[in-house]
């Protein structure tokens, strides 16, 4: 049995991965990291703590969907500490220097990150890279969908897909993407990367990922209906991890894509 950790654990994933452990037959939720209280039941011997080290010690691998500060507390304390753990990184809106403490994370052990845990988000970003490099004429356009509470902007996962495109068709996509337009812009660039976000509601995530020529387009479309779409790929993918060398993978690693 594999025994997971969990660090955003008051979160909306969070919530549903300590429902979701609860039903796995190969992995059991063995201790929590709070901030503040936490509200959901979870089994007597479980460690709920405050502590990044103490989470560390308790664990086999560590699931983390929170936020970048969280998450540069947990990747700091793997540096700088004698306790390695796999770590499964879902969380977005990273700055440089938390990028950089990925990488050096990565040096010492295995790091899954991903912007978006869903399987079909997975597979969603191989058909990106396959049409933007085939279809190098066609005008490239992200939107992505969620709720009103979502905080960065664009999504992560928007983000990566557009990274998916711009990587294809040889381009650096810092020097391409456009997110937002207004007024007498101009005409479209050749190749230019539009990555557009809209927020309302209680929608979980939807992107669309539009390829656009003159007679003709194509759209890709993900839908997430419910949230443990993620929490449940970020368990399956955990359970890869584990048996891993330090390095930093990908989901794609972990499906074999």
């Amino acid at each position: 049995m594999i025994n997971v950790g969990i660090v955003g654990s008051t979160g909306r994933v969070g919530t549903l991965l300590i429902d979701d452990l609860k039903k796995d037959e190969e992995a059991k939720l063995a201790a929590v990291h709070v901030f503040d209280k936490l509200e959901k039941d979870v089994p007597e011997d479980v460690v709920i703590t405050n502590d990044m080290k103490t989470l560390l010690e308790s664990v086999d691998v560590v699931i983390d969907f929170s936020a970048p500060s969280a998450t540069e507390e947990l990747l700091t304390q793997v540096i700088e500490s004698d306790i390695k753990k796999p770590l499964v990184i879902a969380t977005t809106g990273f700055s440089k220097h938390q990028q950089n403490l990925l990488i050096e994370a990565s040096k010492l052990v295995p790091i899954l990150y991903s912007t978006n845990m869903s399987l079909g988000v997975a597979v969603l970003n191989k058909l990106v890279s396959l049409a933007s490099k085939t279809l190098k004429d066609f005008d490239i356009e992200i939107v992505e969908q969620h709720h009103r509470y979502k905080v960065d902007s664009p999504s992560g996962t928007a983000l990566t897909l557009a990274e998916s495109a711009a990587k294809a068709r040889d381009l650096e996509l810092d020097k391409v993407r456009v997110s937002g337009r207004d007024g007498e812009i101009g005409a479209r660039t050749k190749d230019e990367i539009g990555v557009m976000s809209l927020r309302g509601g209680d929608i979980v995530g939807r992107h669309t990922v539009g390829l656009y020529n003159d007679g003709e387009f194509i759209e890709l479309h993900h839908t997430a209906t419910a949230r443990n779409t993620f929490s449940k790929g970020a368990i399956r993918v955990a359970k890869w991890l584990v048996s891993k060398e330090p390095n930093l993978y990908s989901i794609n690693d972990a499906l074999g894509l």
